[in-house]
């Protein structure tokens, strides 16, 4: 069998044992000792076409055999088999893989080609799914993105309201009454963070209609629709420059072949003393290509580029690169947290999908959360400006505002502000 002799050479951390579509059971065992220990799982393979399709096209049958019931764990949880195979093919590879990454390579650009009607038909795909499903697994304030954990211990609550603030700092809210771009604005939460504590007036933009509406009704409930509005508008339509702009989870929407565009956009809408801070998934180890099985049911169009990627952009679009932060296991713990608590609420979820979807989403966080663990993912926030005085001399200002808190207003500070006309 040659899927047996690819394991053979694989494997060579822990121990997998898995049963074959025949019966048969094989184990292969890699060394034991190290900082890991002795990780086992095991896998079972139900159907020959299963088989099959791990030798060929791994990193997407093996997401499609889940969700298909044809590949299941084998006394373990979905996570300690991912992780265990995660592991030895990052660090020993696997031909077919090999093979299928050098072909993804040479059609990247057109995978991640995304005009404004395509990337509309891609943020879609995720983002206007039922709203209750992202409900029952993000925080109160559906933050769908990495969170920051100063010590580790933080709830996810917690880590939300710390990232917030943690953006907010770098993005040098000195004074009320700045103007705020939000590209990427999904269900409101930051914006109205920095509406209510920071004084901002602030337009989110979003390509989701489902996040439109959810925004604009949090708006509406806070009593801050005349500080915040939300649009549905692509980022390449807006056309006045503001104070300060924030990126949050959606530069990974951008596509490489957009990335030019993107930061003269940046440079364009920001005033000659403006603050602009984009936070996105990257990758460590240099550019590289979108696995399948994401690219195909989870974010169509989607790479998480590798700064290296990144940064000629910036510099060619005429801006200062002020700070760069690396969050290295930051999301991991957050998944970490989705995870769980996506699985307190299965039944609720398969309510409203099925047994498919539910599968689907649970391969999803697995291998996501193992991306961060196991796969050089990283998130990197870069903050930009157009005038090298726009910024205090050294970073103890953004240190300083995470902990004083929120920018305080006075009486006349707040009627100015909740008086001023929408953006």
């Amino acid at each position: 069998m040659l899927f047996d002799r690819i394991l053979s050479r694989m494997i060579r951390r822990g121990t997998l044992t898995v049963r074959y579509p025949d019966g048969s059971r094989r184990v292969y065992r890699g060394a034991t000792d190290g900082p890991l220990g002795n990780p086992s799982a095991g896998l079972d393979i139900r159907t020959p076409r299963a088989e099959r399709r791990l030798v060929t096209n791994p990193g997407l049958a093996f997401g499609e055999g889940y969700m298909d019931g044809e590949l299941l764990p084998l006394d373990c949880g979905l996570y300690e088999v991912t992780d265990l195979l995660a592991l030895n093919l990052m660090q020993f590879g696997h031909p077919g893989e090999h093979l299928m990454e050098k072909l993804r390579w040479l059609r990247r650009r057109f995978d991640q080609l995304n005009p404004a009607g395509r990337s509309r038909r891609n943020v879609a795909h995720h983002y206007d799914l039922n709203g209750r499903l992202y409900a029952l697994f993000l925080d109160r304030d559906r933050q769908y993105s990495c969170a920051y954990f100063p010590t580790g211990q933080e709830t996810l609550e917690e880590a939300q309201e710390a990232k917030k603030r943690h953006i907010a700092a770098k993005l040098h809210l000195d004074r009320p009454g700045l103007e705020v771009l939000d590209i990427g604005c999904g269900w409101g939460g930051m914006a109205l963070h920095l509406a209510r504590e920071h004084g901002a007036r602030v337009t989110g933009i979003t390509l989701s209609t489902e996040q439109l509406e959810a925004a604009r009704a949090r708006a509406a409930e806070a009593g801050l629709s005349g500080q915040v509005r939300f649009e549905l508008m692509d980022y390449r339509d807006w056309s006045r420059p503001v104070d300060r702009i924030v990126s949050v989870g959606m530069f990974e929407h951008v596509g490489i072949d957009h990335y030019r565009t993107f930061f003269r956009r940046i440079h364009a809408a920001l005033k000659p003393q403006g603050v602009a801070l984009v936070h996105a998934i990257g990758r460590s180890d240099g550019p590289g290509s979108t696995n399948p099985w994401l690219s195909k049911y989870i974010f169509p169009g989607g790479y998480s580029p590798a700064l290296s990627e990144v940064l000629p952009h910036v510099e060619k679009a005429g801006l200062w690169t002020t700070d760069i932060e690396i969050l290295r296991l930051h999301y991991a713990q957050t998944i970490a947290h989705w995870r769980r608590r996506f699985a307190a609420n299965r039944d609720a979820i398969q309510s409203l999908y099925d047994e498919r979807f539910c599968r689907m989403f649970e391969f999803y966080l697995v291998g996501s959360e193992l991306a961060f663990r196991r796969m050089g993912h990283m998130n990197w926030q870069i903050q930009m400006t157009r005038d090298v005085a726009a910024l205090p001399l050294t970073r103890d200002y953004i240190h300083q505002a995470e902990a004083r808190g929120p920018c305080p207003l006075d009486p006349h500070q707040e009627a100015e502000v909740l008086g001023s006309p929408t953006l």
